[in-house]
């Protein structure tokens, strides 16, 4: 299976279960690995062939500014669920990152992943 990746997909999202994250915000950055066939792509050289990746990275964009969430693996799941609704791919994996945390020790990242394949 060949693949797109796009990495560091950023935006400010509210997402958390302390009042303060759903308050002010935070930056979220996610990671997307798109599973798919390039033959019809590469066969066709059209856009149409394959998952248009400025499409993915807005939609990715619209899950992290949108309804807030206490949970990153609830988003993590949710942005997987809707790129195989809305992409021609077999199979993604998603990693959402919250760089800034409330971790009260030092860190350098927190993240969660998520593979699903189409059923």
């Amino acid at each position: 299976m060949d693949r797109i990746t796009l990495s560091g997909v950023t935006a400010v999202g509210h997402h958390g279960v302390f009042d303060f994250e759903r308050r002010d915000g935070q930056p979220f950055v996610v990671d997307a690995v798109l599973h798919l066939d390039f033959g019809p792509a590469a066969a066709s050289d059209e856009v149409r062939d394959t998952a248009h990746y400025g499409e993915v990275a807005e939609c990715i964009r619209g899950w992290i500014t949108g309804e807030p969430m206490n949970l990153i693996e609830a988003l993590a799941v949710r942005i997987a669920d809707d790129v195989l609704r809305r992409f021609a791919v077999a199979a993604v994996d998603i990693t959402v990152h919250k760089p800034k945390a409330p971790i009260e020790v030092d860190f350098g990242d927190v993240s969660v992943s998520v593979h699903r394949d189409r059923p």
